[in-house]
């Protein structure tokens, strides 16, 4: 590796990174998510553009802010929540958007337009709850009916497509996988017992003492658990978002002392340094050549990404949500762009997928999450100045 390509490159993504926030805060009628600008950063100062830094030399740092990024979305999610009438509709709307999926890509198939069935398939009915995630912060939509809806979607639309990943495109074959999955979540709630061994016992006053010094001992063992659990995913041949994911939800019980601090300081590490370098090397890394050649193939998956994870929104929720919520959820729902990198990882590696087919699919991910989300704000804002209520 070349080590000085390596501190120019992390030295450019924290330009843009710094970057980012001013120029949404300048521009603050664009409703630009800062998620856009790391990505637009990302593909201006790439390779085939700029040429400013090579995203494969920092590989570590952007499989740790995949690793944040989805360790954040996993905390988020409440798995006793998914029983409650949000989670039940979540699950339905995946299924939903899967059935939509099959029959839209068996077609495509048939036609000779794509030729990875299965990877393909579950790429439309991902939606990028990590990304979604800080940008529902930002704008103060994780309350109210809407927010515990999209929640619910966007974690179901994450976690069930890793599962299948998990199962059905593992490199040992799918009942290996499928053990192997049910290995890595019983370490996993194994894990999540640990503290119960500790409490009350010098180990935890020790822990708890150095929860604010020098020694930041929670959020050093939080960091543990995470690269843990990536480690173990990757040793039983699954995807390492799927070890990062379980790694949130076990932190979700697993977290001692201040809960509060220690997501604080999350944030702090996640969204200040490791999670922007995973989106603007995202957008270094994006196949412009491949893009240009073939546009069409990217409207066709954006439009099918809306169509078969978006529109069943606007059914599933009709009476949970009014039209306008649903509007949002259609549009929330369909953005989608990390599984997709996986997906397109796993189809190029076994040989399924068309070259041009991911390219295509990591395009319209990028698409969705600089599209999709701006319009959904522009909604809610347009329908805030008219009425101030939550809905």
């Amino acid at each position: 590796m070349d080590v000085s390509l390596g501190l120019r490159t992390l030295l450019v993504i924290a330009f843009i990174a710094a970057l980012a926030p001013l120029l949404v805060g300048l521009f603050p009628r664009l409703h630009l998510p800062q998620v856009v600008v790391l990505l637009a950063g990302g593909v201006i100062a790439g390779p085939h553009l700029l040429g400013w830094g090579d995203p494969v030399v920092v590989e570590p740092f952007v499989n740790l802010g995949l690793g944040f990024l989805f360790l954040l979305a996993g905390y988020e999610l409440d798995f006793g929540a998914l029983r409650a009438k949000p989670g039940r509709l979540a699950i339905a709307g995946w299924i939903v958007s899967l059935v939509l999926a099959v029959g839209v890509v068996g077609g495509l198939e048939a036609a000779g337009f794509v030729r990875a069935f299965v990877p393909v398939s579950l790429a439309l009915t991902t939606t990028a709850f990590g990304i979604l995630l800080p940008i529902l912060r930002e704008n103060d939509m994780l309350e109210g009916r809407l927010g515990s809806q999209v929640v619910a979607a966007g974690a179901v639309g994450e976690f069930f497509p890793i599962v299948a990943i998990a199962v059905f495109l593992g490199s040992r074959g799918q009942f290996v996988g499928l053990v192997s999955l049910v290995a890595v979540a019983a370490f996993a709630l194994l894990l999540s017992f640990a503290p119960r061994l500790v409490r009350g016992r010098r180990s935890e006053t020790v822990i708890l003492s150095g929860e604010n010094a020098t020694t930041q001992t929670t959020l050093r063992w939080t960091i543990l658990l995470l690269l843990l659990l990536l480690v173990i995913a990757e040793i039983f041949g699954l995807d390492v978002v799927l070890g990062a994911f379980l790694s949130g939800a076990v932190l979700r019980r697993w977290a001692p002392g201040d809960t509060r601090l220690l997501e604080s300081k999350l944030d702090a590490v996640g969204y200040g340094f490791f999670i922007p370098i995973f989106f603007v090397a995202a957008g270094m890394s994006l196949d412009l050549p491949s893009i240009v050649q073939s546009p069409s193939r990217v409207l066709v998956f954006f439009v099918l990404m809306l169509a078969v994870r978006g529109l069943p929104s606007l059914l599933i929720y009709r009476r949970a949500l009014p039209l306008r919520s649903r509007f949002e959820m259609t549009l929330l729902t369909a953005t989608a762009l990390p599984l997709l990198v996986a997906l397109s990882h796993i189809g190029l590696a076994n040989g399924t997928m068309l070259p041009e087919n991911a390219a295509a699919l990591v395009g319209a991910g990028m698409l969705s999450v600089l599209v999709f989300p701006g319009i959904a704000l522009a909604i809610r804002r347009r329908e805030d100045r008219r009425d101030p209520e939550e809905d």
